[in-house]
């Protein structure tokens, strides 16, 4: 957000603006009254700062179109290969910021709203967030949408417009209570309907045999309306496509309920059929099986399919309209990359498509299929992977079940060739599960289906290929390649911490804005005193501000000089915010015996959503809470100690907490959190880091040396040479009296007076079920977040270590991950381009959707 401006700084600044500047200020000023008028039909006597928010909204969109169909029109007549990024969840947040910043817009938006007596800041907050993913993976795609535009790429995002995403969070009685998130009630000035491409979606069915081969026959018809979403590149011109399926029932529902007089029956089924895009699952990282869940799986990856043969036989060039042997360029025309499992369905019915529809043999099918198709792995937890009962298979999509039972045995073929007799290894490799009841793999599938298969840290990658995918490794090694997840860096520090970047640029320039390793530069100033004072007052600046949330929100007036101490991500056991309570309790009992003794004050601030089936993490959640009443409120602790939980966490929120955070707990089990990208953000925006090496923690503590980073823990090889051992918590307990104290204050009810058993169950997951050894890494955690104050209350040293995070944080933008996508898995080269300014007059004859 942007610093708000004195009239006389502001006087300082339009005095140096040109006069094209101030021609911008009155245009939008123009256009803003235009759309209050014609686009809201209000004036300025009845309309709401809603009204204004969105008229504002539309006002900046007017410098998106032009744009928009000059990228379309540029990519038509160039004919590049495209990059289509199908992905279940896409948590985009905001746009309004984001939009004018990317277009450089912003101070003349902020200069026009001003002179017209409204507050900017104050209409952005009027946006609801577009919380279409639960996080890490939903976030990732967001943010590669913003990199593939920067770079120029001709890329395509493609995921479902759920009318509800991820639900909202209300903290009742210390309990997670979930609400619907009806993003959508106000509309969204940002999509665009497109109904002429709306496409049929069938289910159902059965398969038979025809003299031109299997037809998928009787099926049911649900239509797929397209939401087009702009995605504009940072100051370039450029401006892609994110395009969102919206689940229509067929309009010619049957005439025969008219005789019946059933008419009004007839009508409310249509709205069954709708449910399909209705509410994004509420899940991470926790599969489950429901008839819904595969249904939104297909209908997305269906609808995206003809729309990408669609475009790809409507291009300026070739004849791919009208022969098959055309289809042999879509390998290098298309690139479809699998964000994970959720849309690996695009393997199968890219091949009923070629084989069915467009009449190829199989093995070119194959072929095609293969070479267009890539996979990202976003987790090792086995309770995550998608493993799909055939019995549903077979009943939803018929002849899916077909292509993936004869994919497979075509697939176990080659498995008996390089391995004659090794049954075992073709049941571990078999895409069809035969333990129990059936069911298809879709990992197993995705790898089979793809000529790419990538981890998302370097870790990851390794664990992928020496433990969960080692049978498919040995088999085709050359298929496995790591990609390091990114951040933009428009988002997570140009647009939520503007004091810092304008400091930045000050120092190096604005390069970094697209070129995040120009941070490197920093480096030579992480000694110097001045610029240490100005980071520490811009961290101070953050600070004060988040303190004014948190006392308006929560009620908790909290010390802007203590140390905020932030953890802020899913509620999961594997994430173990119970390790951070333990931390919580220990320094609690710790002033309480000896509250004279020297101590670095610390704000802690734990914020997350859990799944409302996860009883758990909805546990862990009220603990924290409990925990929290009983220091926030102890007269002895004072200001030494206070614990806060954030509720409702989503993106927004982020970029309000994160450029005020001090430290950065990023403490899962190593071994279990496949890269992070939360920890990357807290890194840029000069938070230093608490963690184990886990995910990107390892590359982020070579690039910034370990002296800046506070790691702990057991390793990914002491983890498993524990569980080989066998873990015994009470090993622990009994031998760390602190520990056993923390421990038992759980289990006897001291933070839960009026119910000694409230969380008897959590302290009997530590020490009998725990599968992420929290006791085993606790003294470690400890010791280490005993440095961590001693280092905080040496305040140029901490400063010190501050810059070189953001300094060696370069590696971790977005921007640098996607141009490894481009040229190592789609064969796709970034463009640095600027695209024309279509503020120049040229006729706009949008060809290609």
């Amino acid at each position: 957000m942007a610093t708000p401006q004195s009239d006389v700084e502001r006087r300082k600044q339009i005095s140096v603006r040109g006069i094209a500047e101030i021609d911008d200020v009155n245009e939008i000023k123009k256009t803003f009254n235009r759309h209050v008028h014609y686009t809201l039909v209000k004036d300025r006597n009845v309309a709401t700062s809603r009204d204004y928010y969105f008229a504002l909204a539309h006002t900046v969109r007017d410098h998106l179109v032009s744009r928009w169909i000059r990228t379309q029109q540029h990519y038509y007549n160039i004919d590049p290969k495209r990059v289509y990024y199908l992905s279940l969840e896409f948590y985009m947040g905001r746009s309004l910021s984001n939009t004018m910043i990317n277009l450089g817009i912003q101070s003349s938006c902020d200069e026009a709203l001003y002179q017209l007596g409204l507050d900017i800041e104050e209409l952005e907050e009027l946006e609801e967030d577009a919380g279409l993913g639960n996080g890490g993976l939903g976030r990732l795609a967001a943010c590669f949408l913003d990199s593939m535009a920067t770079l120029g790429m001709a890329a395509y995002g493609y995921g479902i417009r759920y009318e509800y995403g991820i639900f909202a969070q209300k903290i009742v009685n210390g309990e997670q209570q979930e609400e619907p998130d009806d993003w959508l009630r106000f509309g969204n000035p940002w999509e665009k309907a497109r109904p002429e491409y709306m496409l049929p979606v069938n289910f159902y069915g059965n398969v038979i045999d025809t003299p031109e081969g299997k037809k998928w026959v009787n099926t049911q018809v649900i239509f797929a309306l397209p939401y087009d979403n702009p995605i504009p590149g940072y100051k370039n011109n450029v401006v892609n496509t994110l395009r969102l399926w919206s689940a229509k029932s067929p309009v010619d529902f049957n005439l025969k309920f008219f005789n019946d007089g059933d008419y009004i029956q007839a009508v409310i089924d249509r709205n069954l059929a709708e449910n399909i895009s209705r509410v994004l699952y509420p899940n991470d990282n926790f599969f489950e099986g429901k008839e819904l869940r595969l249904k939104q799986e297909y209908f997305m990856v269906a609808a995206t399919l003809q729309d990408i043969i669609r475009r790809f036989k409507s291009a300026k060039f070739g004849t791919r309209a009208s022969t098959r042997n055309s289809f042999e360029e879509f390998p290098d025309k298309v690139a479809i990359q699998l964000n994970d499992t959720h849309p690996s369905l695009a393997i199968p019915e890219l091949m009923r498509l070629l084989v069915d529809v467009e009449g190829l043999s199989w093995d070119q099918a194959w072929d095609i299929t293969t070479r267009t198709c890539a996979y990202t792995n976003h987790t090792v937890l086995p309770e995550a992977l998608e493993r799909w009962p055939v019995s549903l298979f077979q009943n939803i999509l018929p002849r899916h079940l077909d292509i993936i039972y004869k994919i497979n045995h075509i697939h176990l073929e080659n498995v008996l060739k390089k391995w004659p007799g090794d049954l075992e290894r073709m049941r571990a490799m078999s895409l069809v599960e035969e333990d129990g009841d059936k069911r298809i793999n879709m990992a197993n599938l995705s790898i089979v289906g793809s000529h790419a298969v990538n981890g998302v840290a370097r870790i990851h990658s390794e664990i992928i290929k020496d433990d969960l995918f080692k049978n498919f490794y040995e088999l085709s090694p050359e298929k496995f390649q790591n990609k390091t997840n990114g951040i933009t860096p428009r988002r997570w520090l140009l647009l939520c911490n503007p004091g810092l970047s304008d400091l930045i640029s000050e120092k190096i320039g604005e390069k970094w804005i697209v070129h995040l390793d120009e941070l490197q530069k920093l480096k030579a100033y992480a000694k110097e005193p001045a610029f240490q004072r100005a980071v520490m007052k811009v961290k101070q600046e953050n600070k004060l501000r988040l303190a004014q949330i948190l006392e308006r929100e929560y009620g908790v007036k909290v010390n802007p000089a203590s140390m905020f101490d932030i953890h802020v991500k899913r509620i999961h056991e594997y994430k173990r915010q119970l390790l951070n309570v333990l931390h919580i309790i220990t320094l609690y009992n710790r002033i309480k015996k000896n509250p004279s003794a020297k101590f670095a004050p610390r704000t802690v601030m734990i914020g997350g959503k859990a799944a409302p089936g996860y009883y758990t993490a909805k546990k862990i959640i009220k603990l924290i809470n409990y925990v929290a009443n009983v220091v926030n409120n102890d007269p002895i602790v004072g200001d030494k100690l206070k614990v806060i939980f954030l509720e409702n966490y989503r993106v927004t929120l982020a970029e309000k907490i994160i450029p005020a955070a001090d430290l950065s707990e990023q403490i899962s089990t190593a071994g279990t959190e496949a890269s992070g990208t939360g920890n990357m953000k807290f890194q840029l925006n000069g938070a230093l880091t608490i963690g184990t090496l886990d995910g990107a923690n390892v590359e982020m503590a070579e690039e910034m040396g370990r002296e800046n980073i506070f790691i702990f823990g057991m390793t990914v090889e002491e983890v498993e040479a524990l569980k080989q051992k066998g873990y015994n918590a009470y090993d622990y307990y009994n031998s760390n009296p602190e520990l056993k104290q923390v421990v038992d204050q759980i289990q006897n009810g001291f933070f839960s007076p009026n119910n000694s058993d409230e969380f008897k169950d959590l302290a009997d997951i530590l020490l009998k079920y725990d599968r992420f050894y929290l006791l085993a890494d606790y003294a470690a955690y400890i010791k280490k977040q005993e440095e961590v104050s001693t280092t905080y209350q040496d305040q140029s040293k901490w400063l010190e270590m501050a810059i070189n995070n953001i300094a060696t944080s370069g590696k971790f933008s977005s921007d640098r991950t996607i141009i490894e996508y481009g040229r190592e898995i789609w064969g796709v080269e970034p463009s640095y381009e600027q695209l024309p300014d279509p503020s120049v007059p040229r006729e706009l004859a949008l060809k290609d959707n």
